[in-house]
């Protein structure tokens, strides 16, 4: 595989198919850890170092998991790092472990991760499902650490613990702040996208599910065809 076709798998899920901002999924745990940036870059990292694993181990064995258990297949693979990522993060940062509660190991169940080995580990190679799964883990947690820092500031006028400003807004802290931050986010995150498909220059192919057996000049030769249907009906 090409190495911008590499790079294209690893940024994708930063901002692009950022995959709490653009599909949200993984709503559940972005809500409920992002109280505070701390609690939201432990869960970013345990997610996905899972993401990693699980998406390599998958690809890996792709080829040798029958279809009709390719679901359990998945969810056992996932839920043995996830039980290693607990386990690390207990000996090593008891209070992430703490902080994140049931929620780490609720990772099994992430839509994310079991989503990204349906659509993509299941489907590639090796190496373009890592860097699949560490642009995704990326974005993730790029996406918790801004909800975290925000709602920690506003909240309680901190981040990372550190006192900065005498702030002590306490619906940033509850639901309704969450919820609030989440949205302004995604607003965001849409507003870029958008931006950035104003360059992105297309042809009439797209979005044709028969590119793949035309030239540009077909259709375009079948777009002007229909359009004069019309014109003589009309």
């Amino acid at each position: 595989m090409a190495k911008r076709s590499l790079f294209h798998e690893f940024t994708k899920g930063i901002v692009k198919e950022n995959p709490v901002l653009c599909l949200v999924l993984g709503t559940c745990p972005t809500l409920a850890v992002t109280t505070s940036a701390f609690n939201a870059i432990g869960m970013g990292v345990a997610a996905t170092a899972v993401l990693i694993c699980s998406n390599a181990v998958i690809s890996a064995l792709r080829r040798f998991i029958p279809d009709k258990v390719r679901i359990p297949a998945y969810i056992t693979i996932i839920a043995g790092f996830v039980t290693i990522v607990q386990m690390l993060v207990k000996a090593f940062a008891p209070a992430i472990n703490d902080s994140l509660g049931i929620f780490l190991p609720l990772i099994v169940v992430n839509c994310i991760i079991l989503g990204r080995a349906e659509m993509f580990a299941g489907k590639n190679p090796v190496l373009p499902s890592i860097l699949d799964g560490l642009g995704m883990g990326v974005g993730f947690t790029a996406a918790l650490l801004c909800m975290g820092i925000i709602r920690e500031f506003f909240g309680s006028g901190s981040v990372f613990g550190m006192q900065i400003m005498p702030v002590n807004i306490l619906i940033f802290i509850l639901p309704p702040g969450g919820f609030f931050v989440f949205g302004m986010l995604i607003m965001l995150a849409n507003k870029l996208n958008t931006r950035a498909g104003k360059k992105v220059k297309t042809t009439p192919c797209d979005g044709c599910p028969m590119a793949e057996n035309c030239s540009t000049k077909t259709c375009e030769k079948t777009e002007n065809t229909a359009k004069e249907a019309t014109v003589n009906a009309d």
